[in-house]
């Protein structure tokens, strides 16, 4: 499987292709006849097929309570299809258990709306911590973490405390640890959700700037105006079913 360099340009190659003559992209997520149901009988999906190619950018969109959350869960396995398959990178999620879970967890980046930092640790600490329990030397961690801070605008702030921050350097906080150990697939839970129209658009500059760099990019949101300004591919969830745009 093939990581990213958050340091630079991985999709500058040099083609010998003809013109005409298109490289093909795999799958890095597919939704295959997936229903998600609830214990109550309510359902978040019902029989949705989805493909979402390696190095997209998509928006996933839809009112509240719609399913959109659930969508990524399920990408990676905190929750588990009633039926259907959910297959990440050619890996069928549902049959993972334990280390190999946490395996493919590893390699998703995980933003969240409310941030998620520790408030006793510094930022560093926050960006560094999951790298620290997954057993990187701090040789390797130190290697890491200044062009990550760098590209979220927070070298300055390395030291400071998350209630020294504002929501805005909070998120790009969230965003600089999902994004350290450089994985391919990068899942966005309505991160600009919290944050005022200037701090959103900042947010998926730097989601861009990765997505550039060679990851697959998912962002939830119910923003339309944001959507409609990037121009991206848009997956609409309604009624349990996934429209893509």
């Amino acid at each position: 499987m093939s990581t990213v360099n958050i340091t630079k340009d991985t999709n500058s190659q040099t083609s010998q292709t003809s013109q005409t003559e298109k490289i093909p992209v795999g799958s890095m997520v597919e939704l295959r006849s997936v229903t998600k149901t609830y214990a109550n009988n309510s359902y978040a999906l019902l029989n949705v097929s989805v493909n979402i190619k390696k190095g997209e950018f998509v928006f996933v969109t839809g009112p509240s309570g719609s399913g959109k959350s659930t969508f990524l869960k399920l990408l990676y396995g905190q929750e588990l299809p009633t039926q259907g398959e959910v297959i990440i990178d050619d890996v069928n999620v549902e049959k993972l258990r334990g280390d190999r879970l946490s395996m493919l967890r590893r390699r998703i980046g995980i933003v969240f709306q409310d941030y998620k930092l520790i408030p006793q640790r510094t930022v560093s600490e926050n960006i560094t911590f999951v790298l620290q329990a997954q057993g990187y030397t701090k040789k390797e961690i130190q290697r890491r973490l200044e062009p990550t801070l760098k590209l979220v605008g927070l070298l300055s702030k390395a030291d400071r405390f998350p209630d020294q921050l504002s929501g805005g350097e909070q998120q790009r906080v969230s965003i600089a640890r999902a994004i350290i150990a450089t994985p391919p697939l990068i899942l966005a839970d309505e991160p600009t959700g919290n944050l005022d129209p200037d701090n959103s658009w900042q947010v998926i500059q730097i989601l861009q700037k990765l997505n550039s760099f060679g990851a697959t990019v998912i962002v939830t949101t119910h923003d339309e105006q944001l959507v409609r300004k990037c121009n991206h591919p848009v997956i609409q969830v309604k009624n349990g079913k996934l429209y893509r745009k």
